[in-house]
């Protein structure tokens, strides 16, 4: 057994009350996770920035959106969310249009090709995180499936619909607080 690993008997009835041990537990876990995205995104790191891919999540989970909305649900000013925007429409990942029902109004939408990006990365990051899942005990997995839904309760994040699709493929919900970066 691992250095790292606790054999059942070392656990101290109380241990999940140890805020101190459960928060070191869900930093190494978190920089697994964080791995584990790195690598999905390595593959199409050659055609979008982190920022831009993040970009493309919102705008496919939303399917289209006006530029000040798109940079509110991003955290960042409207200014860098149009330089982003600028970058993905130039490699057609994303489009910019007229909006039918008010002509003064311009939509963006995520082109089939950025769509497609989107979820070959999602699928790379649960083939991966499948992987590591097949390699825990189905009691292991229980209750890690309890746990984690306690935890992302906690934190107010919503749950992933259970049919298998990734509404928030990254994590990036629109609820979260703006942040306005200068």
């Amino acid at each position: 057994m691992a250095a790292h690993e606790h054999a059942p008997e070392d656990r101290s009835p109380d241990r999940g009350d140890d805020v101190d041990e459960v928060t070191r537990a869900v930093l190494t876990a978190s920089r697994l996770l964080v791995a584990v995205s790195a690598r999905s995104l390595a593959a199409v790191e050659d055609r979008v920035t982190l920022p831009q891919f993040r970009l493309l999540v919102v705008l496919s989970t939303h399917d289209e959106a006006k530029l000040v909305t798109l940079a509110e649900r991003l955290g960042v000013n409207p200014s860098t969310a149009m330089r982003m925007l600028d970058r993905l429409i130039a490699a057609g990942l994303a489009e910019r249009q007229v909006n039918p029902a008010n002509r003064r109004e311009t939509v963006l939408r995520v082109t089939p090709a950025g769509r497609r990006l989107v979820e070959d990365v999602t699928a790379g990051r649960r083939r991966e995180i499948a992987g590591i899942v097949e390699r825990l005990a189905p009691e292991q997995r229980s209750a890690l499936v309890d746990a984690l839904t306690a935890f992302t309760a906690a934190g107010g994040e919503p749950s992933v619909p259970g049919d298998g699709s990734d509404a928030y493929p990254l994590g990036w919900t629109s609820d979260l607080p703006a942040r306005r970066d200068g």
